[in-house]
């Protein structure tokens, strides 16, 4: 059977991976080199910070 708690967390946080992805990477690894990295991206562009987030929250499933 599938843990309904656990799959409603995960898909919140690819949501909010796609749309504020330095808090995605907070929330999965806390602040660190990830997190640092992934700002840095998001300010450069956009797209490779949410891909950067969305391989973190999806790495830690």
């Amino acid at each position: 059977m599938i843990d309904q708690g656990n799959t409603v967390s995960s898909l919140i946080r690819i949501l909010i991976a796609i749309f504020l992805p330095p808090i995605a990477v907070l929330l999965t690894v806390g602040i660190g080199v990830q997190f640092f990295l992934n700002i840095l991206l998001c300010i450069l562009f956009y797209l490779p910070g949410s891909i950067h987030a969305l391989w973190i929250v999806m790495r830690s499933r």
